[in-house]
């Protein structure tokens, strides 16, 4: 385990409201506590990566870890678009249900449901579970890239899911369910 400084670690001699220890008590780190940086910096050196052994050192390096957030945030929202997609192609059962409902007058009306079904071990489904597991992943990822509170990797995610949301959901149908009251 590296105990080397690095741009996103302070002394503990910082004040402590936008800090956050990450000593454990009891493991004696004493005078060697570090504190995190909770506050916005726009740093290229030192910066680590989501591994201890994926850091930033350089200005190149920030520019293509820049880039593949950027396109991991694009991804991202491709893959829940995908995911929707692949979800409305795999409806194999598609069953109506009609029930009595009152109307005016005492009169009685039928209304009728679709209701779309899919089967628990099936190819489709088991797609589903294996691209929510990525998707899960992918997006605690990015939530971790935006903890280091590097000011450049936080733009590469906001600017890639925002670049994916445009590219990939203006493909996505919006239904509006007239008897839904939570909207």
């Amino acid at each position: 385990m590296s105990h080397s400084m690095n741009s996103s670690m302070l002394p503990a001699t910082h004040p402590p409201e936008h800090q956050h220890s990450t000593a454990t008590p009891g493991h004696g780190h004493g005078s060697d506590m570090m504190m995190m940086a909770m506050t916005f910096q726009f740093s290229y050196e030192n910066v680590p990566l989501l591994f201890s052994g994926l850091t930033i050192n350089t200005p190149g390096e920030m520019a293509g870890a820049f880039v593949a957030v950027f396109f991991l945030a694009m991804f991202y929202e491709g893959l829940k678009i995908a995911r929707e997609c692949l979800l409305r192609k795999s409806q194999v059962s598609i069953r109506y249900n009609s029930m009595p409902v009152p109307g005016p007058n005492g009169t009685i009306l039928m209304e009728t449901h679709k209701t779309v079904g899919q089967q628990m071990l099936s190819f489709p489904h088991l797609l589903q579970t294996v691209l929510h597991i990525i998707q899960v992943v992918v997006s605690y990822f990015l939530m971790l890239i935006f903890m280091t509170y590097n000011g450049y990797l936080c733009i590469a995610v906001a600017a890639g899911a925002g670049t994916g949301y445009f590219f990939f959901s203006w493909k996505k149908a919006v239904v509006v369910d007239i008897t839904e009251h939570c909207h």
